[in-house]
């Protein structure tokens, strides 16, 4: 599938998805846009920005969850202008979606609302490109009918997100068949390798989370076969104001992605 000038597809380099979890604010989106999309050029790996401009499934109600619709949408514009990527962005209101889809390259839905149909079709008939985050709690074989549903609005560029599953209370885990099984039903399966590693209200009134495991997993990912890594990344994740447990130091990743560039290449055969 097309985003921008980039092709996303499960033969090619893996696409990398990444940014800070929610839009602090304008200098913070510009800075990790640009850091990353430097570090992205200079591995030699394709870069969609991702941020959210309203985080609707906080834990707690006095979570932060952005700067809003508007302003949010500003500051991706923004950051497509000067940085020069393209822009994901979390969509959690049919409403939003029409001003959402004339800023966004890529319209996200949240795994809690990946059931929902009516939502699910609002975003699809938009006509962008879509990743759809699988719901911690649907098993692969609820993919079919997901992306059929999906495809239903006569968008076929979809990619689907997995994320983990429910293991018990309070924890996930990460089934590596399920990136197989997402892959037989015809779309682009990308990786999230942050919030798999999420422990889900462990902090009580947040989401805890295991960053040390997020470089293992994501390598077991590209082992696979990937078309896409996402990945939450923050620059002091201590002070991010949301998924600070479970995202990736900014400092990490330039080596990180140079092992899964070359992981990837092996796994692919590419030169």
């Amino acid at each position: 599938m097309k985003v921008g000038d980039q092709t996303i597809g499960s033969g090619l380099p893996f696409a990398l998805i990444a940014g800070p979890c929610v839009i602090e604010n304008r200098d913070s989106a510009l800075r990790h846009a640009e850091r990353i999309a430097e570090i992205a050029q200079r591995v030699g790996i394709p870069y969609i920005f991702k941020s959210s401009y309203d985080k609707a499934n906080r834990t707690s109600v006095q979570s932060f969850r952005g700067p809003g619709l508007d302003a949010g949408l500003e500051i991706l514009a923004e950051v497509k202008k000067q940085v020069g990527v393209s822009v994901l962005t979390d969509v959690h209101e049919r409403d939003d979606v029409p001003q959402v889809a004339e800023v966004a390259d890529v319209l996200q839905t949240p795994a809690f609302l990946c059931r929902q149909t009516d939502f699910i079709l609002a975003v699809c008939g938009a006509g962008k490109p879509v990743n759809i985050k699988k719901g911690q709690f649907i098993s692969p074989s609820e993919v079919v009918p997901l992306v059929d549903k999906a495809r239903s609005s006569g968008n076929d560029a979809i990619m689907l997100t997995e994320r983990g599953f429910c293991f018990g209370y309070q924890n996930l885990v990460v089934d590596y068949r399920s990136l197989v099984q997402i892959h037989d039903a015809g779309v682009p399966v990308v990786f999230d390798a942050t919030h798999s590693i999420q422990l889900p209200g462990a902090a009580g009134s947040s989401t805890g989370g295991q960053p040390r495991f997020i470089a293992p997993l994501a390598k077991a990912a590209v082992a696979v076969g990937v078309a896409g890594l996402f990945m939450e990344v923050h620059e002091d994740p201590p002070r991010a104001l949301s998924d600070g447990s479970n995202c990736l130091a900014l400092d990490a990743l330039p080596d990180l992605l140079i092992r899964l560039r070359d992981l990837d290449a092996t796994a692919k055969g590419l030169t």
